[in-house]
């Protein structure tokens, strides 16, 4: 249950929203053939998410090789500074986790054990370097890297531009965008030793007035031949509101350390 956990809490970080009022998006005439590097970075980075604070509910299918669950989740995030995730099953909170720009706690009551420590544990998991703002770009439909910093060649994947690594090193990184929008479709991370790929597909996207979010996602977890998957369905959003951050472990609990 800890690990099922873990992995839940990092599919809820990448999950996304939806709101009340639809704004139609601003559309960038242009063809696969014609995109530059230079030119989906700029329109990818110059896609609307403009929020403060979102409160979203949300919920979870999460799948592996022994068990199937259906779970709920409620989330707040303070842009920038804080994401508290609730984790809930038949109503009842079963698990709780506070990421800050230093930080990741969580505990879980079934087991009545509680994590504090830092991203080495996310990192782990995937196979890449994470930290708070690289779990926000996830969680709000951004590419996982800084593009200005890395090599990259443009492709055609199914009439989309896709950016693709240039490098010889462990790691595999691409990214496929909505070819007028820019809007991400795919981001993918892959490390030949230990084998393992994070593959996380968006779906369904919106633009509201304070952000544009994908409303579902499908998250694959690939280590050697195990592979897990979580769907994210989101039901309801509110933005901008005066949120608060309660977590606190319970007295009792045993304190874990994640390999």
């Amino acid at each position: 249950m800890n690990k099922i956990l873990s992995v839940v809490v990092l599919a809820l970080l990448l999950t996304s929203c939806k709101a009340k009022k639809v704004v139609m998006p601003t559309e960038v005439s242009t063809t696969v053939s014609d995109v530059t590097v230079s030119n989906i970075i700029k329109n990818h980075y110059g896609v609307n998410r403009n929020f403060k604070t979102a409160y979203i509910k949300s919920n979870i299918d999460y799948t592996d090789a022994k068990q199937s669950l259906g779970l709920a989740a409620d989330i707040r995030i303070k842009k920038d500074e804080i994401i508290l995730v609730s984790v809930k099953m038949i109503g009842i909170t079963m698990a709780k986790a506070l990421l800050t720009p230093t930080q990741v706690k969580y505990y879980e009551k079934l087991n009545g054990k509680y994590f504090e420590g830092d991203y080495k544990m996310l990192s782990n998991w995937l196979g890449t370097d994470l930290d708070f703002q690289k779990v926000q770009n996830m969680l709000i439909g951004k590419t996982i890297d800084d593009l200005n910093n890395g090599k990259f060649k443009v492709l055609s994947e199914e009439s989309s531009p896709k950016l693709e690594e240039i490098s010889d090193g462990n790691f595999a990184k691409s990214f496929v965008f909505e070819p007028t929008t820019f809007w991400l479709k795919r981001q993918e991370i892959k490390q030949f030793s230990p084998e393992r790929k994070l593959l996380v597909n968006y779906s369904n996207y919106n633009s509201y007035p304070e952000c544009v979010f994908p409303q579902e996602l499908a998250i694959f977890a690939i280590q050697g031949e195990k592979t897990t998957n979580i769907a994210i369905q989101n039901k309801n959003v509110t933005f901008n509101e005066e949120l608060t951050f309660p977590y606190s472990v319970p007295s009792g609990y045993e304190q874990i350390t994640i390999k």
